[in-house]
């Protein structure tokens, strides 16, 4: 009876490190809303009776990341782009009519394992020979956010080729001495015409998490 008790129990662990691997990373995330790019022609406006002073601000590379968990039924792999460039701009110190940009170079993408680094540079993936870059420009935002946030942000994502627009929580933090912007939420990579299923018993799911930390030092003085 021990023998049979001891591959019973040899046989279940390897399953229950399986489910355990499977946890969907984007469960209880907030997912982004996604709706058409914005127009490229501003709408008029009348003219502010004063306008707000703007402070552009640098992203500090070094200091900032865009990263995301893909996963599938049997697993999961974080990645990171390794290069990245963005703005943040304040309006009177704050981030309510400021505007935040970054843009990542396809290329330096960067995961746990070099084998998927490869995969995910060619045509199932990013096709990083026809589209070097991926680049994210908010449109608005907005004080108060959803799970805690302080802001919601809405701005065009331009991934692999399709430019949408999607909204989002984000904490923003303004200190003398630098602006912060992070936000984990979750987008739906078909949403971008990337639809590779992965193998039949192995099927990618589609939401990925995206990860983000940008922070652009202030001017001292």
């Amino acid at each position: 009876m021990r023998t049979i008790r001891f591959v019973v129990l040899a046989a279940a662990v390897p399953a229950l490190l399986s489910l355990a691997a499977c946890e969907d990373p984007a469960k209880d995330k907030p997912k982004a809303t996604v709706a058409p790019a914005s127009s490229t022609q501003a709408e008029a406006k009348p003219a502010a009776a004063t306008k707000a002073a703007e402070e552009a601000l640098d992203v500090d590379a070094a200091a900032s990341s865009v990263g995301f968990i893909g996963s599938k039924v049997t697993g999961k792999h974080e990645g990171k782009f390794e290069k990245l460039a963005g703005k943040i701009t304040l309006a009177d110190g704050k981030a309510e009519g400021g505007k935040i940009s970054f843009e990542v170079e396809t290329a330096s993408v960067k995961t746990d394992a070099a084998d998927l680094d490869k995969h995910l540079k060619n045509a199932d993936f990013f096709d990083v020979e026809k589209f070097p870059k991926a680049t994210f420009t908010s449109t608005e935002i907005k004080a108060g956010g959803t799970n805690g946030a302080t802001h919601t942000i809405t701005g065009d994502l331009d991934l692999h080729g399709v430019k949408k627009s999607i909204t989002f929580p984000v904490t923003i933090t303004i200190a003398a001495d630098a602006a912060t912007g992070t936000a984990e939420f979750s987008i739906n990579r078909k949403d971008f015409n990337i639809t590779i299923a992965g193998k039949p018993d192995d099927l990618i799911r589609d939401d990925v998490l995206l990860k983000l930390t940008l922070k652009a030092p202030r001017k001292k003085g």
